[in-house]
């Protein structure tokens, strides 16, 4: 079930991403993703703004294996059209299996960060700290990086 409405949810968020103006890939190490790989865009025509990330990573030791699905809305401004302040919020559904069962789960998080994006295209870099919470716990100095390409 819950691996039905995830999979609905990430092709839902795609299409929407799809219909929106600068959109953006990027590999970020750390994160709420892990190590994942992410879509990324702006809901307005601008460059700042409103905008969306949907995302998949994880990892698999010894036959274990997690996935996570980073998904999260995200407002950026900047007053040149290159460097900008970054924050946002969201979920993470996560889904793990091997020897010991399956499980899933979910935690949030928040973001707060610097973003070099320039206005034309080209490589993408983020910088953030980006806290997790969850039933039980609250970690509020993880971080990442992310490097990527905005088209």
């Amino acid at each position: 079930m819950i691996k039905s409405f995830l999979f609905l949810a990430f092709f839902f968020f795609i299409s929407v991403f799809c219909h929106a103006q600068a959109k953006s890939v990027y590999f970020e190490l750390g994160g709420p993703g892990l190590a994942s790989i992410n879509f990324d865009s702006r809901f307005s025509k601008g460059e700042a703004g409103l905008g969306g990330r949907v995302g998949i990573g994880g990892f698999s030791v010894d036959g274990d294996g997690v996935v996570f699905i980073p998904i999260g809305l995200n407002y950026i401004v900047g007053k040149d059209q290159r460097n900008y302040f970054e924050m946002g919020a969201g979920v993470t559904p996560v889904i793990g299996t091997g020897d010991a069962g399956d499980f899933s789960s979910t935690f949030g998080h928040l973001l707060f960060g610097y973003r070099m994006q320039p206005a034309n295209g080209g490589f993408t870099f983020r910088a953030f700290i980006n806290p997790v919470f969850g039933k039980g716990f609250f970690i509020p100095y993880y971080g990442g990086l992310s490097f990527g390409y905005k088209f």
